[in-house]
């Protein structure tokens, strides 16, 4: 029974990702009234979020970001269903890199890749567009879903253009078993650790927030350049990522300061456009003294 309940499912996904971009949009429409309005999803993550991170705004600005967050969200949602479908032409007209030659300018050299960045913008648009743009291998660094069935259906869906999805845990050993080869590795950098595996705290959006260490430890043992990607919504169903190269040589960094610094990055552009960070993420389970 299972198995044919997620293959109707998966048939149904499919048949939505066929939908031309203007249905999908007023489907969209549609789902952020549901979402919002009928079934509340997680306002009661979002409100505290947006209220502890921006403790100066009112409540009605407050809210006015709220909404337009789950606006996004809808969009977001749909936009990465229709990665089924969607061809490299049509990723790469959708989906466009500012300055690819910062990134290049390193593989041409030999030399692999680190790119970081968050929840931010349509980050699975990002992670198809980074294997569609460049011809090196792509390493898209992950954290495995619960959900084991729908955690294979969104890796396949990820993969389609040949990018090579690694558990978080397997990220040092999928890196050396690529050391004679020129790869991009993409880290979606606000992950957030559990109690076992926190080891470090900086300042994220006014609150202490726990943040994994692995860009900075990969960082450092092979001395690959970090590049910060960020990335903006031009307008709906349009997207462009920026590249700014963080450290050229990291091994000459001190202790945390490759992770203070791309932490701050992604900060700065939530605090220019808040709606399009994963507000309903539950980013800050535990403080420093619930460890002790």
């Amino acid at each position: 029974m299972k198995k044919v309940l997620w293959g109707l499912t998966k048939f149904s996904l499919y048949l939505l990702a066929l939908l031309p971009f203007p249905v999908l949009y007023l489907l969209s429409d549609f789902c952020y009234y549901i979402l919002y309005y009928v079934i509340k999803y997680r306002r009661h993550v979002v409100m505290p979020n947006l209220r502890n991170s921006f403790p100066k705004k009112s409540e009605e600005e407050l809210r006015q970001i709220e909404k337009k967050y789950f606006k996004f969200l809808c969009d977001n949602i749909l936009e990465s269903f229709k990665m089924l479908t969607m061809t490299r032409r049509e990723i790469s007209r959708r989906f466009k890199f500012v300055n690819p030659e910062v990134v290049n300018q390193f593989l041409q050299q030999g030399r692999s890749v680190l790119l970081t960045g968050g929840h931010y913008g349509n980050w699975e648009w990002g992670n198809l567009s980074v294997k569609a743009s460049f011809s090196n291998d792509v390493l898209v660094i992950y954290k495995p879903l619960q959900n084991v069935k729908f955690g294979e259906f969104m890796n396949a869906m990820r993969s389609r253009f040949g990018t090579t999805m690694v558990p978080m845990k397997l990220t040092l050993r999928k890196i050396v078993e690529h050391k004679n080869k020129t790869f991009v590795a993409v880290f979606v950098s606000d992950q957030t650790p559990t109690k076992d595996e926190s080891q470090f705290f900086t300042k994220f959006l006014n609150q202490d927030t726990a943040v994994f260490l692995g860009v900075e430890k990969i960082a450092k043992v092979t001395g690959n350049p970090v590049i910060f990607c960020q990335i903006d919504r031009v307008r709906r169903g349009y997207y462009q990522a920026t590249f700014t190269t963080l450290f050229e040589d990291p091994k000459q960094t001190a202790d945390h300061e490759i992770t203070i610094t791309h932490t701050q990055k992604l900060e700065s552009y939530i605090k220019a456009k808040p709606e399009l960070w994963l507000w309903s993420h539950r980013r800050w389970k535990f403080k420093p003294e619930d460890l002790k």
